[in-house]
């Protein structure tokens, strides 16, 4: 293999902390960026990894770091978009797009060969005509449904110009929803896993969105740091799902009811956007924003055709995820222990 050391942002995240995994069992030497060093040595205890403590804030600070490695897997960004009062694109903008950017150059600076950047497949057009789509229909950015996909949108642009004229090799994965184990802050899918085994969740909608193992994810990039040539960019999206079908297996696999009312969309709309007020003036966070519902009610598909081709991955069962995340959340999370949640 080709590649032998990798620096990983984001180290503590959903797809972060499961990518760090994949590449010690691979036999990578591994550095691994984290806001907290101690958190991460909780979450990554078990593993032979050198942790950096560093913020997307502030990439100068650290970026000295990367030097000695031959893989910069980029995994780290903002997301949180709705919860709170305030300007939120700022933060979106600054770490998505501007700090970005930086941290690329100044991985060409300390010598990185290679650029592995995590998208989202939310910057995919959804095709008028009902096929599904690929890596072709990219949206600009401001058709995207949500600020979290408009930062991306624009991130990319801007990662696509200085990788032309600065010739870094940056390979674009652009995940589904991701689920699976060690998902510590959580993530929104996370937190779906959570409110439903805590039967918090009153009911569905009509919906449908496109869903993914972390596991796999992490094992798409590893194939693309390994084969992919530099300004290629891959959907990794392994099925698509609705709120019921999930909630289904959720209950397969927990033993925990699934709710059976099924709400209309009109109704979820004004009920989200109620929240998304009533969360602003309390200062508190939304588990469902009007941009996520948009995303949730689009009803896309992607493909992961070029993928499952050139990257030699493939995808386990759906129910598998779920089984894990819901066996990783009842020990770390519902047990009480705080110290994993970052």
């Amino acid at each position: 293999m080709e590649w032998m050391r990798a620096f990983v942002t984001g180290g503590t995240g959903l797809l972060g902390n499961n990518l760090v995994r994949a590449l010690t069992e691979k036999g990578w030497q591994v550095k691994a960026l984290a806001r907290s060093l101690s958190k991460a040595d909780r979450l990554l205890r078990s593993l032979d990894v050198e942790l950096v403590e560093g913020d997307m804030m502030d990439v100068d600070s650290w970026a000295n770091r990367l030097s000695g490695c031959d893989v910069l897997f980029h995994t780290a960004a903002y997301f949180r978009e709705t919860f709170r009062n305030g300007d939120h694109w700022t933060n979106l903008e600054k770490v998505n797009v501007i700090r970005t950017v930086r941290l690329f150059e100044l991985a060409k600076l300390h010598g990185i060969g290679k650029i592995i950047h995590t998208s989202t497949n939310a910057t995919i057009r959804k095709r008028e005509d009902g096929r599904i789509s690929d890596e072709s229909d990219l949206l600009n950015p401001h058709e995207t449904l949500n600020l979290y996909g408009k930062s991306k949108a624009i991130g990319d642009l801007a990662i696509e110009a200085l990788a032309r004229k600065h010739r870094i090799s940056v390979v674009t994965i652009m995940p589904a929803w991701m689920f699976g184990p060690g998902d510590a802050a959580p993530t929104g899918s996370g937190q779906l896993v959570l409110n439903f085994l805590n039967r918090k969740l009153p009911g569905y909608f009509p919906s449908g969105i496109d869903v993914v193992d972390a596991r796999d994810v992490a094992s798409a990039m590893i194939g693309a740091a390994e084969t992919a040539p530099g300004g290629e960019r891959y959907i990794v999206s392994a099925y698509h799902k609705s709120l019921e079908e999930l909630f289904r297996i959720m209950e397969q696999v927990s033993g925990v009811k699934s709710p059976t009312r099924k709400y209309p969309l009109p109704m979820v709309y004004m009920s989200t956007w109620l929240n998304e007020r009533i969360a602003s003036l309390r200062q508190k966070e939304t588990d469902l924003s009007v941009g996520e519902l948009r995303v949730m009610t689009e009803m896309k598909r992607t493909s992961s055709a070029k993928a499952l081709k050139e990257l030699q991955i493939s995808f386990r069962p759906f129910e598998d995820t779920i089984r894990d995340s819901v066996e990783w959340h009842r020990i770390h999370t519902m047990a009480g222990n705080e110290g994993l949640n970052v």
